[in-house]
Parts: structure tokens; C-alpha cells; sequence
């Protein structure tokens, strides 16, 4: 065991992954104001509640003997707490501009090093879809989105009585079914033989074609950005999921897919029959909901903080393959199913820890944006709180998050709240255009809603 300087914590892997000079992700979340921003409690709730949480908010990353570790500093949290000037009584959609070219900035400006990895920025113009917006930008070498999303909720409270816990949708699966270990066991050997020979393939040499979602573009860390958002009933979802007997992360895969093939079909004929991968993350963590912050860091937690995840490299399917709506919903569950069956996972974990010990941290993090770079998008979806959430006693209308500083054109993550379900589209501008995707996604939307209407009485035979 190696003996660290007291005050100072090795960092993981997957932190040195995230955080070099070859890749730096980080994560922003956007909470939507229902009334005007008073920010006066802002710099007590962060000191009191957030800094708090975890260690790694009042730290920076230091080299010493070429591996990173964590070293706690004193914070200034007015240094970590922006809040932009616009100009005066401008509409809600000028104000919609002004938001969308800040957030652009904030998400292609690397965090310097000489502070903690993290910010808030707090603008308090209305625009179409709130009062204001707090947008807080956490690297993602502090955690995997579970831990952070864990961090930002336990800021908040419920709107309607602060002493009661958020509650979170189920996850159960509608029918879950049986399987007999020997088939299971031989399934799962077949699945990881296969899944390692194709994603090792995939990140070196198998870069997908070039289509309206994909560009040919490699610098696409440091492109502006466009953020569009889809707002979904979760109840549509739900009842989707019912008729079919899937869950809901194979409806959401299934309708991304069908949307984002929709997209490249109206704006190129040709893309219809182009090879197209999505990067699927996945929590590898064995609970469903979030734990309190109070469990996430206990040495023998079953849900510990950090990053654990895994990215699963999943066709997409083609328009030409199916004449049903339906089959982008099953192929999705076939595909991740199969994956999940697969120890192929754990595989890809020590290939980066052999490519961080021998070649070092930055031969580990090529690999990652190579196997980022080559597919057509990345897909991550989370689940968020039931009730409405205040924070410092204001009501929050809206919540969505999104990746930033992945080298590709198109990032897709979902996260529900309030009954609703929220794509968030980040693209990077000038190569994809977000009013025709949103519209794509709607109707996807729309076209397996009804053909799941429709399904007990064909009983589609593809499933």
C-alpha cells in the first residue's frame, strides 16, 4: 500500500482519465427558476451544505511523482460563483440567446487547475422557460453522475414539505423472466468473447461512417455548442413500456435511435444505410435510487462514491431493417440485454488500468476519446425526484443535465422529473441543425406511442 502525505488522496483511474491534457468531461446540470432568482443564501448553502459533502469539492488535483492526487486548499467561493451581466429589458427570446451563448462558453472552457473542479453560475434573466437559471459545471473526474446528481439533490428540498424525503420513480422491470443458469452462464462467455473483439476494434480502427450526426470534424472538444431539450410525458413512457413488457431505458434507447435515424434519413437519403454506434452509459452501481450523501461515502457502502460506470457500444439500427416503430424499442433491449450479459465490461476496466500503468494516464484517456470519437453519439439517461424541489426555498420548474468536452457531434442524456421525462440534444454548432433533431425526436415519439397502441392487436411478430 502506498503511503500518501497526510491531507492528500490518490485520485482513481478514472480521474486521471478525465482530467488531462487529452480529455477533460465535465457535467452540467441547469435548474430552471419558477420565480425570480434571490441568490442572497447562495454562499451559506454552499459553504454549510455543499462544500461539505465531499472532500474532493475543497480540493485540486496536484502531480507528484507523475501520479495525481487530491490536495484540500482553502476555497473562495466567490471565485466558483459567476453570476453574468446581460443587457437591460430585452424580450424572453433575446434572453434565450444571450443564455444559449453563455452556457455554450461555460461548457467549452476548461476548469483551471489551481482551483477546485467546479462551478456555479447563477443568471438571473428570464427567458422562454424560466423565471432564471442556476447552472452548476462539475468535472467528472469528482464522480460519475449518480454521485453528482446525489451531491446537487442533497442541496435541495422538497417544495411542498422540506422535512419529507424526495421520492424517485421505479425501476423494476415490467416481467422479469427466468432463464436457466447453463444457457445464461454459455450466453454471457459468447457475449464477452464477441463485445471484446468488436470494442477493441471499434476504438482502434472501426470509426463509424460519416452522416448529419457525425462529422468529420476532430477538434470538436473546444465547438460551440447548441442545447436543445424535449419534454416528455413519463406517463406516455410508462404505458409504452406496459404494452411491450420492457422498461423504460429500452423505450427511451429505442425512441433516440428512431429519431436520430429519422434526422439523418430527411437530411442526407443516403445516411439510411450508414454504419452508426451509440455509446450507452450505464451505472455498473447495484442500487437503483440515490443514497443519501451520508452512505455514498462509507467505507463498506454498497453504493460508494466515485465513478462507476460503463460505456456499451450499441448499433443503431437502420430505417431499411424494420417497417415497425416498435422494432427500434425491442432491438435496443436485444442489444443492451446482450451486453449487460457480458463481462466484456470489466475487460475494458483493466485494459485502461494495463494502458495507465504501463504507457500512462493519457495513453488511457487516447483510448477513451478514440472510443468516443469513433462512434456517432453518446446516450446516458437518469433518474430524478417525483416532487417539485426547492432550493434555498425557491420552487424549481425544471431540471436537465448534459456532458460536455466529449469529441463528438451529439450527446443525448435524459433525466425524468416531476412526472416528465427531459432529452437534453447537445450539439455542436454548425454541424447538426437542433430544430429538425428535436423534431425528429418528437416524432419518434409519437410513431412508437401509437404503434404501441396498436401492438396487443397485431401482436408484431419481431419481438
Amino acid at each position: 500500500m502506498e503511503i500518501w502525505e497526510e491531507g492528500l488522496e490518490p485520485v482513481s483511474p478514472t480521474g486521471h482519465y478525465f482530467n488531462n491534457s487529452v480529455l477533460s468531461i465535465s457535467i452540467l446540470a441547469v435548474l430552471e427558476y419558477e420565480i425570480p432568482i434571490d441568490d442572497s443564501q447562495f454562499l451559506s448553502l454552499l459553504e454549510n451544505v455543499f462544500l461539505p459533502i465531499n472532500p474532493r469539492f475543497s480540493s485540486i488535483m496536484i502531480e507528484k511523482n507523475g501520479k495525481k492526487q487530491w490536495k484540500r486548499v482553502e476555497v473562495k467561493l466567490e471565485d466558483h460563483v459567476k453570476t453574468p451581466i446581460f443587457p437591460s429589458n430585452l424580450s424572453n427570446e433575446s434572453y434565450d440567446e444571450y443564455f444559449d451563448d453563455y452556457l455554450s462558453n461555460v461548457a467549452t472552457k476548461r476548469f483551471p487547475q489551481d482551483k477546485p473542479l467546479w462551478e456555479i453560475h447563477v443568471i438571473k434573466y428570464p427567458n422562454r422557460n424560466a423565471a432564471g437559471n442556476v447552472v452548476f459545471k462539475l468535472h467528472h473526474a469528482l464522480g460519475d453522475g449518480y454521485s453528482l446528481m446525489g451531491a446537487l439533490l442533497s442541496c435541495l428540498q422538497r417544495a411542498d414539505n422540506p422535512s419529507l424525503p424526495l421520492t424517485f420513480p421505479s425501476r423494476k422491470p415490467s416481467k422479469p423472466k427466468n432463464e436457466n443458469v447453463m444457457t445464461k452462464t454459455f450466453s454471457s462467455l459468447l457475449n464477452t468473447i464477441s463485445d471484446i473483439w468488436w470494442g477493441i476494434s471499434k476504438s482502434i480502427t472501426g470509426e463509424d461512417d460519416l452522416s448529419p450526426i457525425k462529422s468529420s470534424n476532430n477538434e470538436l472538444e473546444f465547438t460551440p455548442i447548441i442545447v436543445s431539450t424535449v419534454t416528455i410525458s413519463l406517463d406516455h413512457i410508462r404505458l409504452i413500456k406496459n404494452r411491450l413488457e420492457v422498461t423504460i431505458n429500452d423505450v427511451l434507447t429505442g425512441m433516440v435511435f428512431l429519431g436520430s435515424r429519422l434526422y439523418m434519413q430527411e437530411m442526407n437519403q443516403s445516411s439510411r444505410e450508414a454504419h452508426s454506434t451509440a455509446l450507452v452509459l450505464l451505472s455498473t452501481r447495484i442500487m437503483g435510487n440515490y443514497t443519501s450523501i451520508e452512505e455514498m461515502v462509507k467505507p463498506d457502502s454498497k453504493s460508494p462514491w466515485g465513478n462507476h460506470f460503463a460505456f456499451l457500444q450499441v448499433p443503431i439500427p437502420k430505417l431499411t431493417e424494420f417497417s415497425n416503430a416498435l422494432d427500434f424499442v425491442w432491438e435496443a433491449q436485444k442489444f443492451i440485454k446482450m451486453k449487460r450479459n457480458s463481462l466484456a465490461i470489466y475487460f475494458t476496466s483493466g485494459l485502461l488500468k494495463m494502458l495507465n500503468m504501463f504507457e500512462g494516464h493519457e495513453a488511457a484517456s487516447r483510448y477513451i476519446r478514440r472510443t468516443l470519437k469513433n462512434s456517432s453519439m453518446a446516450f446516458t439517461n437518469m433518474i430524478g425526484p417525483v416532487e417539485q424541489m426547492s432550493l434555498a426555498n425557491q420552487p424549481i420548474k425544471g431540471l436537465y443535465f448534459m456532458l460536455v468536452g466529449s469529441p463528438q457531434d451529439l450527446d443525448i442524456s435524459v433525466l425524468s422529473y416531476m412526472g416528465e421525462v427531459r432529452l437534453t440534444l447537445t450539439m455542436k454548432k454548425g454541424t447538426i441543425d437542433p430544430q429538425k433533431l428535436k423534431l425528429c425526436m418528437e416524432n419518434a415519439h409519437d410513431m412508437i406511442f401509437n404503434a404501441s397502441d396498436k401492438y396487443p392487436v397485431e401482436n408484431s411478430t419481431e419481438k
